[in-house]
């Protein structure tokens, strides 16, 4: 058993944080009310925890590469309880998504390090079962969250969705500084901050960009604005990236289709998959009437059979080419979310997404479990950190860049169909309906995408050595 306590503090950190991205979503309409918060505020309750994420994974990466994982992977889940702790207690919107924004910071230091600390802990079959078990608990963690967010908001207040988070991180520091082995040596090199300026701004420009448009239309200046900033700071990373020592990613790992396909697949698999539950819970409370543990339960298909299958099948998925379990999940949450667009018309009640959610989580749990590992197992053991940072940055900016569009999509179709005197209802469902047809087809397109470029191993390969033998090199 002791073996396995590695295993315990490394999804405790995971559990936490992807919970985060997801727990907020019933307890929306309570934050507004309380916080007098507007439409656009509420999507940057998401999106800033998620954008910290996205522009800081690589970031953390690098510093679990050069300074230790285990050490980064602590300061992490310290940064992460305080701002907890402090979105908690805050008084009005913009503090609240602030203290957001500083969980990102501390989620990304544990999200980066999580991968590699298992790959360093454990070797042989040991292994496997451990990405297993951690891409088990990946998969029912964010699928999860509306329901432990339904029953903490409706018992205890919205506050409590944070307040939890602060005695699984001190149980989970304990463990880690007395289970997890500590760095043999510190790398070399300096951490990019070239990289992450330039990252960090395109990233944020274009999630801003997005939001805006959606709330003042497409040609206003700072949309337009907004827009070249990520042009230029999109084409400033690129360059960077090409002309530094020590990059956040190596140009060498992105012209390689395979591990190209699994970062598209991940951005797209994100969007898909989470970015619309956001919608979808403010149509169940504000529209349907329902309570947030209601709320919560209309969500839970998704979640339980998210857990069923990554659980079931996640010690087995690496007998498989990584493009199966990946490209298939793909596939199946693209037919789960145009099943939403088909089942949710004015008319419909809570049932009406229970079948599409279901099938949207049967591709979670077979697509969660192999993703990261396939990219860790792709790059050299010392690139651990830097794929980890990659695909989940990709992920967790799929899920920004989805909540902002979808936003965009939503608003504009609330607006049309009020305008010509449709009801509340008819205008919801026909916003689900768009958001719903935009996510299957990021679903189906990164379907295409991953058995497109993700080939079998056929034998050995420079980038590809250190993946153990028992689980094939995505390519």
């Amino acid at each position: 058993m002791r073996k396995w306590l590695p295993l315990v503090t490394i999804c405790l950190g995971a559990f936490i944080l992807l919970v985060d991205v997801t727990i907020v979503n019933v307890a929306l309409p309570s934050m507004a009310s309380d916080l007098d918060a507007p439409f656009s505020a509420l999507q940057w309750v998401v999106d800033g925890y998620a954008l910290a994420l996205a522009a800081l994974l690589m970031v953390a990466g690098s510093l679990g590469d050069l300074f230790g994982h285990r050490r980064l992977y602590v300061a992490g889940l310290t940064v992460f309880a305080a701002a907890s702790l402090g979105a908690a207690l805050s008084p009005n919107a913009g503090v609240l998504i602030a203290a957001r924004a500083v969980q990102g910071v501390g989620g990304a230091a544990m999200f980066a390090t999580s991968a590699a600390l298992v790959a360093a802990t454990y070797q042989g079959r040991d292994r496997g079962v451990a990405f297993g078990v951690w891409g088990a608990v990946n998969g029912a963690a964010a699928a999860a969250g509306p329901i432990l967010g339904g029953l903490l908001t409706q018992g205890l207040g919205w506050q409590a969705i944070f307040l939890v988070n602060l005695p699984v991180a001190a149980v989970a520091v304990v463990i880690a500084l007395r289970a997890l082995p500590p760095a043999a040596r510190r790398g070399t090199g300096r951490l990019d901050l070239p990289g992450a300026a330039t990252f960090t701004l395109a990233a944020a420009a274009l999630t801003y960009a997005l939001i805006r448009g959606g709330d003042d239309g497409w040609s206003d200046p700072l949309t337009l604005g907004a827009f070249a900033v990520t042009a230029v700071a999109a084409v400033a990373f690129m360059l960077v990236e090409t002309r530094s020592d020590h990059p956040m990613i190596e140009a060498a790992l992105l012209r390689r289709p395979g591990f190209s396909g699994l970062l598209g697949g991940a951005l797209l698999y994100q969007a898909a998959a989470f970015s619309g539950l956001v919608y979808f819970s403010l149509w169940l409370q504000d529209v349907l009437g329902l309570s947030p543990i209601r709320g919560g339960l209309a969500l839970m298909p998704m979640a339980g059979t998210a857990f069923v299958v990554a659980a079931a099948a996640g010690r087995h998925m690496h007998r498989f080419p990584a493009r199966v379990p990946i490209g298939g999940g793909l596939f199946i949450i693209g037919l789960g979310c145009a099943l939403l667009a088909l089942t949710v018309h004015a008319s419909s009640g809570q049932a009406s997404v229970f079948a599409g959610l279901a099938v949207i989580g049967v591709g979670v749990g077979l697509t969660t479990p192999v993703l990261v590992s396939a990219a860790v197992d792709a790059v050299p053991p010392h690139r651990a950190g830097m794929a980890g940072g990659a695909v989940n940055t990709a992920r967790q900016l799929g899920m920004t860049l989805g909540i902002a569009l979808f936003g965009a999509v939503f608003t504009s179709r609330l607006r049309t169909v009020t305008g010509h005197g449709g009801s509340l209802h008819a205008a919801y469902a026909s916003g689900l309906d768009r958001i719903s047809l935009y996510a299957a087809a990021a679903g189906l397109a990164g379907a295409i995408a991953v058995f497109a470029l993700v080939r079998p191993s056929r034998g050995a390969d420079p980038v590809a050595a250190g993946a153990p033998a028992h689980e094939p090199a995505a390519r």
